[in-house]
């Protein structure tokens, strides 16, 4: 199931731009997708990347040579690799990252456990990617 946050409705029908849902799957299989790249793809090639699961390890293998094959096709080249964190803090429902923490008190908010818990992977991919300076 897809899943777009509220800031990407502005480009989630022409997928003009990578949603947070690609690129918490981009982490996950190690690949770095420029969006120059990601334009190079049809409709139908960006949504199979929206659609395809990444979870398991023979899901991200699959969906780490389509994209693969796919950039290569689209561009000549491979895309660039990316280390993969063994233990990736959005999957960790029981520690809020310090970067978030950060974040939320420079804009007067604030993030409790329970808040940090209840909120799904890609959620938690979002704002620690949303909470780094220069986002």
């Amino acid at each position: 199931m897809s899943q777009f946050f509220q800031f990407e409705a502005d480009f989630v029908e022409s997928l003009r731009c990578i949603p947070m849902q690609v690129r918490l799957k981009l982490d996950t299989c190690g690949i770095k997708l420029k969006l120059n790249q990601w334009h190079q793809f049809n409709p139908t090639e960006r949504q199979a990347l929206v659609d395809q699961p990444c979870e398991s390890p023979e899901e991200i293998l699959a969906y780490r040579k389509f994209l693969q094959n796919l950039v290569q096709e689209r561009t000549g080249q491979p895309a660039s690799e990316l280390p993969i964190e063994m233990h990736p803090a959005w999957l960790n429902a029981t520690e809020i990252p310090q970067q978030v923490q950060e974040k939320t008190q420079e804009l007067n908010r604030e993030m409790t456990l329970k808040a940090w818990e209840n909120l799904t992977p890609v959620q938690r991919f979002a704002l620690i990617k949303l909470s780094r300076p220069s986002h």
